[in-house]
């Protein structure tokens, strides 16, 4: 907690975990997101495949995982 009002703090609001879901095997992985910078690789844990961001997409969590990446966050969050 940083000790501002969470709801009006875009760091209290950022989600930092996620589970990435390897789009080959089904593997789930729950992984501590990177806070400065796109991570575009990532190898399954379960089967191996390199995961790439699909086209569009920033980074590999912006792709396969249940949240945007923390950047991807922040600038969502600015545009409200």
């Amino acid at each position: 907690m940083c000790g501002h009002v969470e709801s009006t703090c875009i760091d209290c609001l950022i989600v930092h975990i996620a589970t990435l879901i390897c789009p080959s095997c089904g593997h789930k992985a729950v992984e501590t997101m990177p806070e400065t910078y796109c991570q575009h690789f990532y190898d399954c844990k379960g089967c191996g495949t390199v995961l790439r961001p699909k086209q569009g997409d920033c980074c590999v969590f912006c792709s396969y995982a249940d949240a945007k990446c923390p950047p991807r966050q922040i600038e969502e969050a600015a545009k409200n």
